[in-house]
Order: C-alpha cells, then sequence, then structure tokens
C-alpha cells in the first residue's frame, strides 16, 4: 500500500485527485489522507487501482482506476474474421472462458441462422454448467484467503482441479479454453466425459457440506460479512449490476431463466434471490449456485443423447449486414455481445457488455462508510475478473 497525505509538507485542503467528488474536510482534527490500494496489490484481485479517500481507517470514498490490463479486444476484433474472434473473447473473463465463447457464438448462429444438434446443446449446457462451478470454486478459496483463511484456498482447489482436468481433456488448455463453435463445438466429448461429470456430482454434494462447516458457519467469517456492503435493490438496478450483486440485492433476474439460451429451459433449478444485499447474502447466493449448477448436471447426464455433436461446418462466415445481439449468464452475471455486420468476412464493430464493468462501478456505494478491511471483503464479493473490465 503507498500511503500519500494531501501534501507531504504543508496540507493544501483544496487539493482532490481526478474522480472524486468532495473536498477535504477544513476541520484541523481530522485525518483524511489518499491511499491507493493496487495497482499490484493481493486485495485487488488483478490489476487494478483503487484510490481511497480515507479518514482514519474510515472510508470515504473509493474511485477505481481502470486501464493497466487493456488489450484492445473490442478493436483487434474488427481485424479477425469471425471464426478467430472466437479466442478473444475467453481472454475477456478468463474465468468464464467457456461461457463466453458460447455468447459470441449465439450471435453468429443467430445471423446465419445456424441451429444446434440436441447432444451439441447438452454439451454447451454441461460444459457451461462445469465452468461456473469451477470459477466459484476459486472465488471461495480465494474470498476465504482475503479474510486471512488460507485453508479455503487448499480445499476450493481440489474440486477444481477435477473439473480443470476435464476442461484439459476437452480442449488441451487448462485456463483460455477454447471449445465452441458456431453450430457446436470443435470436437465431439470423450467416453470419459459422462463418467467424469458424475464423478464431479458425487464429490461436490461432499464439498459443499465440507465448505459450509469450514467457513460459512465460521463466525469470524460471518461478523466480517454480515450487514458489510450493502447494496439496495433500486441502487443494484441504476448501476446495472448482473449476476449474484443483483439477486443478492433482492432482484430475481438470471439469463438463463428469463432469457433463456441453448435448452436452459428443459432443465428444473431454481434462482437463488437474497433481501439483505450485503457480502454475506452475496457470498451465499454463489454457494447456492453452485448447488443448482450440480442439479443441472444431475439431469443432463441422465438425459445425455447419442447423435451429432455439431451441424454443417461453413467452408467461411460472412454476417448478412445487420445488428447481432445475444446473452449470457457467465458465472459473473450477463455478458452480452454485440456485433456490427457489413456482410463481409469481418465485422465492422463488436462491443461486449461486461458484468464485471457494472458491477464495480457500484463499488463506492457499497464501501463508504465501511473500514479499510471491509473494502477488502466487498472486493471478494464482487468476484470481479479485470480484463473483461478493460477489454
Amino acid at each position: 500500500m503507498n500511503l500519500q497525505p494531501v501534501n507531504n509538507h504543508r496540507p493544501d485542503r483544496n487539493y482532490i485527485p481526478p474522480g472524486f467528488k468532495n473536498a477535504i474536510n477544513d476541520d484541523e482534527t481530522s485525518e483524511e489522507y489518499f491511499l491507493n490500494m493496487g495497482p499490484q496489490h493481493p486485495s485487488t484481485h488483478g490489476v487494478l487501482r483503487l484510490v481511497v479517500k480515507l479518514n482514519g481507517e474510515n472510508v470515504l470514498e473509493v474511485v477505481p482506476h481502470l486501464g493497466y490490463v487493456h488489450r484492445s479486444v473490442e478493436k483487434v476484433a474488427e481485424n479477425q474474421t469471425y471464426l478467430q474472434n472466437i479466442h478473444l473473447t475467453d481472454r475477456l473473463d478468463y474465468l468464464s472462458s467457456h461461457i463466453n465463447n458460447l455468447g459470441y457464438c449465439l450471435a453468429i448462429e443467430q445471423a446465419l441462422d445456424i441451429g444446434v444438434p440436441e447432444r451439441g446443446e447438452y454439451i454447451r449446457v454441461m460444459v457451461s454448467e462445469l465452468q461456473r462451478i469451477q470459477s466459484h470454486l476459486l472465488w471461495w478459496g480465494v474470498s476465504g484467503m482475503d479474510l486471512g483463511a488460507v485453508t479455503t484456498f487448499l480445499y476450493g482447489f481440489k474440486e477444481r482441479e477435477i473439473i480443470t482436468d476435464i476442461f484439459e481433456e476437452l480442449c488441451g488448455a487448462r485456463l483460455t479454453m477454447n471449445f465452441f463453435r458456431p453450430g457446436g463445438s470443435f470436437a465431439d466429448v470423450p467416453n470419459t466425459f459422462i463418467p467424469r461429470v458424475r464423478d464431479v456430482i458425487k464429490r461436490m454434494h461432499l464439498a459443499l457440506d465440507e465448505y459450509k462447516i469450514l467457513l460459512t458457519d465460521n463466525i469470524i467469517f460471518r461478523e466480517r460479512t454480515r450487514a458489510i456492503g450493502i447494496l439496495s435493490r433500486e441502487k443494484a438496478l441504476s448501476y446495472g449490476c448482473s449476476g449474484a450483486v443483483l439477486r443478492a440485492s433482492g432482484v430475481s433476474y438470471d439469463v438463463r431463466r428469463n432469457d433463456p439460451y441453448s435448452i436452459y429451459d428443459r432443465f428444473d433449478f431454481e434462482v437463488p434471490t437474497g433481501t439483505v444485499g450485503g457480502c454475506f447474502d452475496r457470498y451465499q447466493l454463489k454457494m447456492e449456485e453452485m448447488a443448482q449448477s450440480v442439479r443441472i448436471l444431475e439431469q443432463a447426464v441422465e438425459t445425455f443423447p447419442n447423435g451429432p455433436y455439431r451441424s454443417r461446418e461453413m467452408p467461411a462466415y460472412k454476417l448478412p449486414r445487420g445488428i447481432y445481439y445475444s446473452q449470457v449468464e457467465t458465472a459473473r452475471g450477463l455478458l452480452g455481445t454485440y456485433i456490427v455486420a457489413e456482410g463481409g468476412p469481418k465485422p465492422y464493430r463488436v462491443k461486449f457488455r461486461s458484468p464485471c464493468f457494472s458491477n464495480l462501478s457500484a463499488l463506492n456505494e457499497m464501501a463508504a462508510g465501511h473500514k479499510i478491511a471491509d473494502l477488502v471483503t466487498i472486493l471478494a464479493t464482487l468476484d470481479f475478473v479485470v480484463p473483461e473490465i478493460d477489454r
């Protein structure tokens, strides 16, 4: 952490860093100063800089500064073919790579009116839900570690590695994974896929009970998260929040249920919703989301069909002139893909609607009035991935 007084010698009470609304208090007894949290700091979950205005340990205001991992993904997409652009999406939120791929493929399928075989749809749903669990397991382990419970990081990776091994067998990658294509996926799943998914289901039932004992019911953890970082329903909607951040504030919205894509409308699952909108609500929602993902997987393995995994493959993808949009529910919320096509092999414009960007925008609303340590707790429950914010 880099502590910065307002001025090293004679305090200039009129100086305000860029982005701040309020001037420094003229009260000579105040202890107001600015603290740079990041861009390289373990509590920021990535290369993010937070300029925090403090009075002692009390947070008065937080202004995020972005752009440290900006890679011009949306601009690069204008100079690559539609098929080449799929690989860019798994580098946005690298913990939801498969779901990002799916969102982009859905926009292409909409433009070209490409169908997906039933087996291909089942593969998409199962891989997406495995990805959701894998992402949440990393979040759970890191969140506990942020609050001092280092053991959770080790426990969370036990089951996460099993899912990562499945993905490695599918596509050869363990992080920026690339598997889906317009019309299905680039390959069929191996014979070991269903047995390995059954093993994940069995292990997750036991693991979720274990996690409850280890962290959820821990009195210190509860004291650190309850009534912390509360975001009202109205504020969550006004900031455009989605995912667990929105649902924790009492808004029952999940793209899989409210605007179903693929074959999600065939599966029976619940959309957990909170009431308070605090850190503990967001935590509980994500834990319940893992249980619901397991529930979807249980239904899918019992009805997994035979047949082709992909519809006809096209030699070249040239989208008709027009505007196309798709949206999916990633591990962090609503990811929108917006494509402007001119009829050629490359898009005129590609724009991604990032759930992490909207969720992070509400940080000051949640953190103001809390302590520095509470800011770390709030950051953990927001569960954002910085490259998706920067794009």
